[in-house]
């Protein structure tokens, strides 16, 4: 039987109900006929040139973002601005696309599920619950089936999310016991203070600026491992892929395209001064 969008849209409302995003999200259907047929789907992290490129390539009808692509309003979607080009080629191509942001962050199984899978992380609570129902809320804390150092912790960390020039960094004493994490997928930047309440003895996230960290662990907070905001929500990817292919007679793809803006990395060393003078 033929998949139209529309079932793809109920589907994913009935697992991301709009109800739960934030007021000021944008998630749903952004572009596309509700009657088009869709057999292929591409799930990907942001709705980008490079990304759209890679769903037509693959000749995907439907895209599948975490990410709005409009977040904000906008007077135009002409060719001369960046997002309107992607709006265009999303049309030109019979493609539609959707997006599930703050819904898909608070819901059970959500993002910061697969977030703590990746670590191992069990007996799952959320960090923040969420007014709307008791099951769902933003982040996880969980527990570590065997404790390790922070320092072992972070190397976890950096070889089970997706590769990126960021990797993952940690603030704290790296001898420090870690048996209990708190993981937010994406900025969690928010949330220090309430890792802090309950307890953890680390926070995995991503987007930590200077001063609340700084602050946070000289408050006797948890240890802090800071990752590329891409590569802590790519695992829930895997999970909507799962779903779709279980409830829809649809091909689905994941996408691997790194698109988190920071392409280099270098390690930081002590500046030797050159023997000769610069020219």
């Amino acid at each position: 039987m033929r998949t139209t969008l529309a079932a793809a849209v109920e589907a994913l409302d009935d697992r991301y109900p709009p109800a739960w995003a934030e007021e000021w999200d944008r998630v749903g259907l952004v572009v596309g006929d509700p009657l088009a047929p869709v057999s292929r789907v591409l799930c990907v992290v942001d709705a980008v040139p490079e990304t759209v490129a890679e769903a037509r390539s693959a000749g995907a009808d439907l895209i599948v973002a975490h990410h709005p692509l409009l977040m904000r309003g906008v007077s135009s979607v002409a060719t001369t601005t960046y997002k309107g080009r992607i709006v265009h080629d999303l049309v030109k191509n019979d493609m539609a696309l959707f997006t599930a942001h703050t819904n898909a962050d608070v819901a059970s199984p959500g993002v910061s599920d697969a977030l703590a899978a990746r670590l191992g992380l069990v007996d799952l609570r959320p960090l923040v619950p969420s007014s709307v129902s008791p099951d769902v809320g933003t982040g996880r804390i969980g527990r570590l089936p065997v404790p390790r150092p922070l320092s072992a912790l972070t190397e976890q960390a950096a070889a089970v999310l997706p590769p990126t020039a960021w990797g993952v960094r940690a603030a704290g004493d790296p001898d420090r016991v870690i048996s209990t994490v708190a993981v937010c997928g994406g900025a969690g930047d928010s949330f220090l203070g309430a890792a802090a309440a309950a307890g953890v003895d680390a926070y995995l996230t991503a987007d930590l600026r200077h001063h609340p960290a700084s602050e946070a662990v000289a408050g006797g907070g948890p240890a802090l491992l800071d990752a590329a905001h891409w590569a802590t929500e790519r695992p829930w990817l895997d999970d909507l892929a799962a779903y779709l292919r279980a409830t829809l007679e649809v091909d689905v793809l994941v996408s691997d395209l790194d698109t988190d803006p920071w392409t280099l990395h270098a390690t930081s060393a002590r500046f030797t001064p050159p023997k000769e003078p610069l020219p």
